[in-house]
C-alpha cells in the first residue's frame, strides 16, 4: 500500500506518561501478574490511565496477546471516512514502536469494501494509541492493525465483523468506554444494561439497548464488530473481568464515565 512514515504519539503526556520510565511504572501499576489464556476478542477502555488504566490492564493481563492484534476504535475527532484502516508503517509510543501488519491489513481491505486505507482519521485519534503500551507489555513482538469507525450503520458494523473473523488467530480489541457524563448511579444502571448484552454476546441487542436507552457507549460499533467476528470464529463465552467508573478514581460523582474489561473466548 506504499510507504507510510512513522505515526508519532498524539496523546502521550495527556492520556498516559510521555516519559518511558514513568510509563513503565504505570504499566507495572496497571497490569497485574497472573495466568492468561487465549481469547478471540476483548473490550478495553481508552481513557486516561489515571481513570481506566487499571481496567485495561486487567483484561490485557488475562489474555494471551498473539502476533497480530486488531484494535478497532470509535472516531473521536470527526476526521476521515466512515471506516478507516491505517495503511502501513509503524506507530511510535514511549513504550516503543509497533509495526502495522501489512498482510492482515491488506486482506481486510480486500474483504470489506467499506474500509478505506488512509491516515487522516488516525492522526489525532487516541482510541488505538492508548492500547499500544498494554499490547507491547504483553507481547513486544506483536503487530498492529488499526481501524477507526465513524458509523452507526449496523450493516457496516456486521460486515466489518465478518471480515475480521477471517484473520485467524488475531486478537480483536474493541476499544471503548461505557456511558458518558451522567451521575455515577445513572451511569452504573445504564452500563449494566449494555454489559448484560455484551456478556450474552448479543450484538444486535447491544446496539438496540444503547440506542433505546441513550447509553453513550462510544465504542458500540467496535464492540458489535468484535462480537460478530468472535462468534464466527467459534467463541462461546464472554466474561466481565472488571467494571468501574471515573468516580472510583476520585473523578467526582456528577459527570462520570464507565469502564469495562470483557474477555470473549471459545
Amino acid at each position: 500500500m506504499g510507504f507510510v512514515p512513522v505515526r508519532p504519539p498524539a496523546v502521550a503526556g495527556l492520556f498516559y506518561p510521555r516519559d518511558p520510565v514513568a510509563l513503565g511504572r504505570e504499566m507495572d501499576r496497571c497490569v497485574p501478574a497472573g495466568p492468561s489464556r487465549p481469547a478471540v476478542g476483548i473490550v478495553a477502555p481508552h481513557a486516561g490511565y489515571t481513570y481506566s488504566g487499571a481496567t485495561a490492564g486487567i483484561v490485557f493481563a488475562a489474555v494471551d496477546v498473539p502476533r497480530v492484534v486488531i484494535v478497532v476504535t470509535p472516531n473521536h475527532t470527526g476526521l476521515g471516512p466512515p471506516l478507516s484502516i491505517y495503511p502501513g508503517g509503524t506507530w511510535k509510543t514511549p513504550a516503543g514502536e509497533i509495526v502495522i501488519d501489512d498482510d492482515a491489513t491488506a486482506r481486510l481491505v480486500r474483504l470489506d469494501s467499506d474500509l478505506t486505507p488512509e491516515t487522516v482519521a488516525h492522526q489525532d485519534e487516541h482510541g488505538v494509541e492508548v492500547e499500544i503500551p498494554f499490547i507491547l507489555r504483553r507481547n513486544p513482538k506483536a503487530r498492529l492493525v488499526a481501524i477507526v469507525l465513524a458509523t452507526q450503520d449496523f450493516g457496516m458494523m456486521e460486515r466489518l465483523g465478518e471480515a475480521l473473523a477471517r484473520i485467524d488467530g488475531a486478537l480483536i480489541v474493541a476499544s471503548s468506554d461505557m456511558n458518558h457524563f451522567e451521575d455515577d448511579a445513572t451511569t452504573r444502571v445504564k452500563d449494566r444494561r449494555a454489559l448484560d448484552r455484551l456478556v450474552a454476546m448479543d450484538e444486535r441487542g447491544l446496539d438496540d439497548v444503547c440506542r433505546r436507552e441513550n447509553i453513550t457507549m462510544c465504542g458500540r460499533a467496535p464492540a458489535v464488530a468484535m462480537l460478530v467476528a468472535a462468534k464466527l470464529r467459534g467463541a462461546k463465552k464472554a466474561e466481565l473481568l472488571d467494571y468501574r467508573t471515573s468516580a472510583d478514581a476520585g473523578g467526582g460523582t456528577e459527570r462520570c464515565v464507565g469502564y469495562a474489561a470483557l474477555r470473549v473466548e471459545k
